[in-house]
């Protein structure tokens, strides 16, 4: 049960939102920020696409490791677990500026899953495409937050649990990569094997 001081907490933050900062104009902007995040489709479809090419494939496929842990730690189990009714449905005055939501409020399930794919691109690409990344996955954590669909806790629980499952998927991947070329030495890039090769031989 949350406790009646996170809960002024919350409310506090939703109306001033509400009351300060909404207008025609951002409400539109918000909105549509709101909606690339809806069911993670944006982060599963770019990293699908970084599959694509032998230099970005690894970031691909963390991130995509990134989003299932996401959905199986946020949406499967602590939102079950939790059982938060959405702020809409509990202050007073707040109005849902998008479709009303069926599941649980706690955590935020579109900051988790774009958080975890933006720490991961962090981790694993360049900055010209991954700050940019990351920007986006903060502007749909926030706008979460401004069309009243959720609580702040609820963002703020979304990305730190988005963070450690990027950096776990991360973690993870690398291990299996390691394990496997311990395996499979011979199967590994041909420059550099032949790097090896040279090596022995000026030895």
């Amino acid at each position: 049960m949350v406790s009646q001081a996170i809960l002024n907490f919350d409310s506090t933050i939703l109306l001033w939102i509400q009351e300060t900062l909404r207008n025609p104009v951002t409400n539109a902007i918000f909105k549509t920020i709101t909606h690339m995040g809806d069911g993670g489709v944006l982060w599963i479809c770019f990293s699908l696409f970084l599959c694509i090419f032998k230099k970005t494939r690894k970031a691909g496929i963390f991130a995509l490791g990134a989003l299932l842990l996401s959905v199986l730690v946020n949406n499967a189990f602590l939102k079950n677990v939790v059982g938060r009714i959405r702020p809409y449905e509990v202050i007073a005055g707040l109005e849902c500026l998008v479709k009303h939501a069926k599941d649980a409020s706690f955590p935020s399930g579109h900051t988790g899953s774009s958080i975890a794919a933006a720490t991961v691109y962090l981790r694993t690409l360049p900055k010209k495409i991954s700050i940019p990344a990351a920007v986006l996955a903060v502007l749909i954590a926030l706008s979460r937050l401004f069309v009243g669909i959720h609580y702040p806790t609820d963002v703020i629980a979304g990305a730190i649990t988005g963070a450690a499952l990027g950096i776990l998927a991360c973690v993870i991947g690398e291990f299996v990569i390691k394990k496997w070329k311990e395996k499979h030495p011979k199967a590994q890039p041909a420059e550099a094997v032949k790097e090896i090769e040279e090596t022995d031989e000026s030895n």
